[in-house]
């Protein structure tokens, strides 16, 4: 993983558009997986409790799929395809999508084992290690967000940095609360800060999504 920050990456050949949108349906398939493993964890019985939280679950992958796809990915690829072609794209592209991904993919891996063992075991806490899983790998999703952010448009993601301190810090609580509580508190905070940044940067996100001008 560390050997292309030591080569050059000025002759490697890349097609930009396709390069995010691969790196894009990663993400997807990951997210997907993380839907999976709701289910792997129901295996042993499904009442009430377990429906809950299964559709907390569901809520907080939709969560992690707005906050990347609805303008991250758009702009990031934007941000690729404008970027002077040879080695200032090349090395933009090794470093937001080969590298920076990579923490995003581990993080919603952390949450499917959080949820995986929240859906065995609803109505108890859960455990240090599958906690930690939980609103610990939510925290890496949203670090690894605010580093692509920072490499691309060179500016501080302040809400999702602070969103992952909380995090982090609610996973001393996280082992005392049933994990069904836990879990609906990590879906309330994630559709918070959504509506939240929606909120606040409607006319930015407008943009974006429109494609009127670099939003930078």
């Amino acid at each position: 993983m560390g050997g292309p920050l030591v080569i050059d990456p000025s002759g490697w050949r890349l097609k930009p558009s396709h390069f995010a949108e691969r790196h894009g349906l990663i993400l997807i398939i990951a997210l997907g997986e993380s839907i999976v493993a709701i289910g792997v964890g129901a295996e042993a019985g499904v009442d009430a409790g377990v429906v809950v939280a299964a559709v907390l679950g569901i809520v907080v992958a939709a969560a992690l799929w707005w906050m990347y796809f609805d303008v991250v990915a758009r702009v990031a690829e934007r941000r690729l395809v404008r970027a002077t072609p040879g080695h200032d794209q090349n090395a933009m592209a090794r470093d937001s999508y080969s590298l920076l991904h990579f923490p995003m993919v581990a993080g919603i891996v952390l949450i499917a084992l959080g949820m995986k063992k929240t859906l065995g075991h609803v109505d108890e806490p859960l455990k240090l290690v599958p906690a930690v899983a939980l609103l610990g790998g939510a925290a890496v999703y949203l670090l690894a967000h605010v580093a692509f952010r920072w490499r691309n448009v060179h500016t501080l993601n302040t809400r999702r940095l602070g969103m992952a301190i909380l995090l982090v810090a609610l996973i001393p609580l996280a082992v005392e609360l049933d994990s069904v509580v836990t879990v609906g508190i990590l879906a309330a905070l994630l559709c918070a800060l959504i509506a939240y940044e929606t909120h606040s940067y409607g006319e930015a996100r407008d943009r974006v999504r429109h494609h009127l001008h670099d939003p930078a």
